[in-house]
């Protein structure tokens, strides 16, 4: 149980060592146990983090009682939906790297012998799984839980309900007073921003894929359910650690797929592609983007969730979270039951005393009447994309958009001529140059997207990007387009003007100009050249992989 911590401690030779950790608060017996971390990412950054350190308390609290020594330590956060739309917002995608980064550099420096991670928000529960895998020992992920929804004239809203109410204050829908109103009770406390959008989609894959316990995903943060929690994982991990059960014991191709698929069945966030190859990646274990094409055929979207759809998080809390619909989904052989978790157990053996949902509850739909007969994320080739790009098509928009390029270099250009009504029907949008190079560092486009639906236009309007979408982007958008512009891919030749055709059907998109007219283009494109010049996002923009395989710079 002391495989790292016994090499720091033990002997007349680190003396020093013990004599810093008796600083630091521990007694002789301390020594003989095993040194657990907790890796929270409290912050006051961000809604999303801000209880965690209550949470890792009781962590501590719970590891000591259980034959550990808990360490505390903590990590970074970037809040997207307070950087959103601005420059800040480059770091979000870069905060995952060094948020893992940052864990690995304290489990292995300090040698501690196992680590519980807590996540709140988009990038840094990734991150916790990537750093998990990467170390590979004994460790088990926390998720901070949802946020209750706000309300406004007796409705339900939450921070995409802030995006959208600009674009409806521009269009002039909405006065200054109520958008001053919604602003102020969109969000009520602690927790992830409350559809299914990034945070939540991650959370649920995670559970999926075994490395948190049942229903970890689906409590509010406020919850005393999010307290227990946490005291069951931490004892799950000292059972992991007795057992020496590692997390890629745990992680393997099959449970990845089983992750895919409760994205799949959750009308989840695009930005899970981008996660799940990364994570798959330190497992070393081969996904790509053929696996999401191949799961998506066959799974089909369950859950009328935000934003697509007419529920929050909480609603789904309310009705027995995620546990009864991955126990739905096994049960019809479209989840693999007998992958291995952090219990000991099997994710089926886990699920065998969950109860169904009510039988009046109309969030998760019965699978002989989904909302959407297979996948909503749409894995799209073509002359724009050759290596692939992200659609998220809930059935709501269409199967398909044709239409005349307006190309911009920046999101910042696009907003403003959004919010303008410089955008008509019939537009694609096209924002190039805001991938993980060209970026650098792939910003999310929730502010023109929900710019885009306050202004009407959500049926009317597609827009394509090398950037990526917030999980709480809805409208016939398409991102992650690989290669991206600054390599030199198909959407750096694209001009004002030219036609444009999306097609989920075919799963293609395509630059409707010929093929000599196209090659004519590439020769006379100028390199790209980045506007960093030091600092993490200029080491970022140098390392990382394209869109295709998960941006990430190992």
């Amino acid at each position: 149980m002391r495989k790292y911590s016994s090499k720091l401690v033990d002997g007349k030779d680190r003396a020093p060592s013990r004599s810093m950790l008796r600083a630091v608060g521990f007694k002789d017996k301390d020594f003989h146990k095993p040194q657990i971390g907790i890796a929270s990412t409290w912050s006051m950054v961000t809604p999303c983090n801000m209880h965690i350190n209550d949470l890792a308390k009781v962590a501590s609290n719970t590891i000591d009682k259980n034959g550990g020594k808990a360490v505390n330590f903590n990590t970074i956060t970037v809040s997207d939906g307070i950087s959103m739309g601005s420059d800040g917002m480059r770091y979000s995608l870069v905060s995952r790297e060094i948020i893992a980064d940052s864990i690995e550099a304290v489990v292995g420096g300090e040698g501690l012998d196992g680590f519980i991670s807590f996540g709140g928000c988009d990038k840094n529960m990734p991150a916790c799984v990537m750093a998990m895998l990467r170390l590979n020992r004994p460790s088990v992920f926390v998720y901070g839980g949802t946020i209750l929804p706000g309300i406004h004239q007796n409705k339900k809203i939450d921070i995409v309900s802030v995006f959208e109410a600009v674009g409806k204050n521009a269009n002039g829908e909405l006065n200054d007073k109520e958008l001053m109103q919604i602003e102020k009770k969109a969000i009520p406390g602690p927790g992830s921003c409350g559809g299914m959008y990034t945070a939540n989609t991650m959370a649920c894959a995670i559970e999926a894929m075994g490395l948190s316990l049942t229903n970890s995903s689906a409590q509010t943060a406020i919850s005393k359910s999010k307290s227990t929690d946490t005291k069951n994982a931490s004892i799950a991990l000292m059972k992991c650690i007795r057992e020496d059960l590692k997390p890629r014991d745990i992680v393997t191709k099959k449970s990845l797929e089983n992750a895919i698929t409760i994205v799949m069945a959750l009308g989840g966030s695009t930005n899970a592609v981008l996660h799940l190859l990364a994570i798959a990646n330190e497992a070393k274990i081969k996904l790509s983007l053929k696996d999401f094409e191949r799961i998506g055929k066959k799974t089909p979207v369950l859950a009328d969730l935000k934003p697509s759809g007419r529920y929050s998080m909480a609603d789904l809390v309310n009705i027995g979270g995620v546990a009864p619909l991955m126990k739905m989904l096994i049960s019809k052989k479209l989840m693999d039951g007998d992958c291995l978790t952090v219990t000991g157990k099997s994710l089926s053996e886990n699920l065998k005393e969950i109860k169904p949902y009510p039988k009046n509850q109309k969030i998760i739909m019965p699978l002989k009447s989904p909302i959407k007969k297979d996948g909503h994320l749409i894995i799209l080739r073509g002359n724009i994309a050759p290596d692939g790009a992200v659609a998220k098509i809930s059935g709501k928009e269409g199967t398909s958009f044709k239409g005349k390029a307006r190309v911009f270099n920046s999101e910042e250009q696009c907003l403003k001529d959004i919010l303008n009504g410089k955008i008509s029907k019939g537009t694609v949008i096209v924002i190039k140059n805001e991938g993980p190079v060209g970026g650098p560092g792939m910003r999310e486009m929730l502010s023109p997207t929900s710019a885009i639906m306050g202004q009407g236009l959500g049926n009317d309007v597609a827009l394509i990007t090398d950037g990526r979408f917030s999980g709480g982007s809805h409208g016939f958008v398409v991102g992650h387009i690989a290669p991206e512009a600054a390599v030199g891919g198909p959407l750096s030749i694209i001009k004002n003007g030219d036609s444009i055709e999306i097609c989920s059907l075919r799963k293609e998109i395509n630059l409707l100009v010929s093929n000599k007219e196209i090659i004519s283009r590439r020769k006379k494109l100028k390199q790209f050249t980045t506007q960093t010049h030091n600092g993490a996002l200029t080491k970022y923009a140098k390392l990382v992989s394209q869109a295709n395989t998960g941006a990430t710079t190992t």
